[in-house]
């Protein structure tokens, strides 16, 4: 009879964790991805115009330079996955000449959206599909889970670059 609250307490763990492991729906994907979006206009929004080509040490990315490498892997990451052609060529954001506040929003908006269309364009099977990704066999659902953490981690970077310019970074979003 001990043993039945530990038992109990086990499978309820077991289920939780199983709960907890599911993958998500499309639908919830591009709601994150969506928010994410927003998230990312708040940081494009709050950084001013000459802090566009603002370097914290001249051997890393311009914060311009960090938001449109966020934008090349979002289109470059979304069409290996969802088999859309990008509408620009591979790096092609990040060398753009004009990096101002408005084309560098513009080119990260854009990619933003591009995911959001290549993931509308995806089914629960396609998504399970598996493909060669940085070396690694991957399902596509895994491929855009790992765009997603890049342009978290690289909009994360860009946090330092606000703070040093004296301002305060947007709030976190997570819903």
């Amino acid at each position: 009879m001990k043993k039945l609250p530990f038992l109990l307490g086990l499978m309820m763990t077991f289920l939780l964790i199983q709960n907890t492991a599911k993958a998500l729906t499309i639908e919830q994907t591009i709601k994150e991805w969506e928010r994410a979006k927003a998230y990312t206009k708040q940081y494009l929004d709050v950084m001013p115009e000459d802090g566009y080509s603002f370097k914290p040490t001249p051997e890393i990315r311009s914060f311009a330079e960090q938001m449109l490498h966020l934008a090349d892997a979002n289109y470059g990451f979304s069409a290996m996955l969802s088999g859309i052609p990008s509408p620009i060529e591979r790096g092609g954001a990040e060398k753009m000449a004009d990096k101002s506040k408005a084309a560098t929003t513009k080119m990260v908006m854009d990619s933003y959206d591009f995911v959001i269309n290549a993931l509308k364009s995806m089914d629960a099977a396609k998504m399970q599909e598996m493909v060669k990704f940085a070396g690694q066999d991957l399902s596509k659902e895994q491929g855009f889970a790992k765009c997603f953490e890049h342009q978290t981690h690289h909009r994360g970077q860009a946090t330092v670059y606000i703070r040093l310019k004296g301002i305060k970074p947007p709030n976190e979003m997570l819903f």
